[in-house]
């Protein structure tokens, strides 16, 4: 499983269609985490002003219709994500099926990532 986070009304907005956030369109490729720890650092560097709910997409990488690619991150990864770590940046659009669940990102107060729990 890769990990994609993203704000809960954004995943909604065009549910028939693959998904396709504004990453794709500005940098070629969607960003992804490895593993849960490092989505949690990504949420809490990048994402703590976002208001709403923000979810994690849990993506099996072999159902992708398209290209995934394990890169590092340019120019460093996030604080509290070691050096090395290798990202995985999907090139194209998010198939649906290939999401296998989802989980909601929990945040402290500052907008820091806590956890993540099961969405119902």
């Amino acid at each position: 499983m890769i990990y994609h986070v993203v704000p809960l009304d954004d995943w909604l907005a065009v549910p028939d269609r693959p998904y396709s956030p504004a990453s794709l369109s500005d940098e070629g490729f969607v960003h992804c985490s490895p593993d849960e720890e490092t989505t949690l650092a990504v949420v809490t560097a990048f994402y703590r002003a976002t208001p709403g709910p923000l979810m994690v997409l849990l993506i099996d990488e072999h159902k992708l219709d398209v290209m995934v690619r394990w890169e590092a991150a340019d120019p460093a990864p996030p604080p509290g994500v070691p050096e090395g770590t290798l990202f995985p940046h999907v090139f194209g659009r998010i198939n649906r099926d290939a999401v296998d669940g989802m989980m909601e990102v929990q945040r402290d107060e500052d907008g820091r990532a806590t956890g993540l729990a099961v969405w119902s």
